[in-house]
């Protein structure tokens, strides 16, 4: 569906609400103020590139977890497993939607020292208090369950059942993005380069588009994933958002396990998980530093060299597997707190942040798409409190920190 959706050609010249970006998150957004009866503005989605080659979105494992350290952090995800499984309802019980599913094996962080079991024992007590299914376990429980592991070095794990583990999230977005534009909303094969604010500096009037037309905006949504922050400059912001790399694998086991895997956090930082009749696993690199927007090179050494030998230590019987293919995609990492930027910025009023999601972009999207169109439309958040994530806190210098980061 990448190219079947845009165009060219604009259809007018001012639209009542310009989202920078048509990925995920662009798309999210405009499907649900393209969808809320009490929206009747004009909405253009400008993309740079329609065919998402290298959108964060191509890019992802579409994981799902309630794991988080922050209590919004919870529901958001709670929200997100209830759209994945409801899908065609919430997109109006149109017949052509499919029916996506999610994989619901969980995730296991595990421990090998004390003061990080003592955190996962915190962020359980969090998620159970918002009707989580997150338990803590032993080593001997969770020998019990997976047998399959390793455990001499780890102290303990947590682990849930509940609404956890992937759905195929590119579903979601090829439909957010198809409805949004049978709704009304203009996407657009191009690029904004430039905005220009009015004379108080108080709003951005207008996007300079790459193909040389000016289009008058009444608000502007940055929703450019990896790029935010060139995105911000254009207006004059500064936001502590960067491209970090994120290596995935995918790979084929001599002698298969005999269930399916948890989405594991080891202690080193490698994951992996069941994914089909194969495994993945990824993890970012030892040196992980801010990439250009463009650089997708792998580093081929790291599966030799950290990745394979942290799954045969840790599950034996990947001593013997053979890796099918490997990506790079590109973390919109925020630097200050790892957690969403979202909201308008604290002086110019009409322009509005959906940044920063440092990976969890995909499973928080329905919550954050659904939230940032109630902003827009109502001026404030109806459904989840995301208050907390307002590009304010940044401004302030007061960190929302998030703990529990991949």
């Amino acid at each position: 569906m990448a190219n079947t959706y845009t165009t060219d050609v604009l259809k007018r010249q001012s639209y009542d609400v310009v989202i920078v970006g048509g990925a995920m998150y662009g798309s999210s957004v405009a499907w649900f103020l393209a969808s809320n009866p009490d929206f009747d503005g004009t909405i253009l989605v400008v993309e740079r590139d329609p065919s998402y080659e290298f959108a964060s979105t191509s890019h992802t494992n579409s994981c799902m977890r309630q794991q988080f350290s922050n209590e919004i952090n919870v529901r958001i995800s709670q929200f997100a497993a209830e759209y994945v499984k409801n899908f065609r309802q919430f997109m109006g019980n149109d017949p052509r939607v499919p029916e996506p599913v999610l994989h619901s094996f969980g995730y296991m962080y595990l421990a090998d020292t004390e003061a990080f079991a003592g955190v996962l024992r915190e962020n359980q007590k969090i998620q159970a208090a918002c009707g989580a299914g997150t338990r803590f376990m032993t080593p001997a429980e969770i020998a019990g369950e997976y047998p399959f592991y390793h455990l001499d070095d780890i102290v303990g794990g947590n682990h849930n059942l509940v609404d956890e583990g992937y759905f195929d999230g590119n579903t979601l977005f090829d439909w957010w993005k198809r409805s949004a534009r049978e709704k009304g909303a203009e996407y657009i094969a191009n690029e904004v380069v430039a905005m220009t604010r009015d004379r108080a500096g108080r709003r951005v009037e207008s996007v300079t588009l790459k193909s040389g037309e000016t289009v008058a905006c009444g608000l502007v949504v940055n929703a450019s994933g990896p790029r935010a922050a060139r995105t911000s400059r254009m207006a004059g912001i500064d936001i502590p958002v960067e491209p970090r790399k994120r290596y995935s694998f995918i790979f084929a086991a001599e002698t298969p396990l005999d269930r399916d895997l948890p989405l594991t956090i080891d202690p080193s930082g490698v994951h992996m998980r069941t994914d089909g009749i194969h495994y993945l696993a990824g993890c970012p690199p030892d040196d992980d530093p801010a990439v250009g927007y463009d650089d997708f090179i792998e580093d081929h050494t790291l599966w030799e060299e950290k990745v394979w030998p942290v799954l045969a230590a840790r599950v034996p019987q990947f001593e013997a597997i053979k890796l099918s293919y490997s990506w790079v995609g590109h973390y919109a990492f925020n630097t200050f707190d790892q957690n969403a930027i979202l909201g308008p910025h604290t002086e110019i009023e009409n322009f509005i942040f959906t940044n920063g999601f440092s990976g969890h972009g995909f499973q928080q999207s329905p919550a954050m798409g659904r939230g940032t169109a109630e902003l827009i439309t109502y001026g404030e958040y109806r459904s989840l409190d995301l208050s907390p994530f307002n590009f304010e806190r940044i401004a302030k210098n007061q960190p929302f920190v998030e703990k529990a980061v991949i």
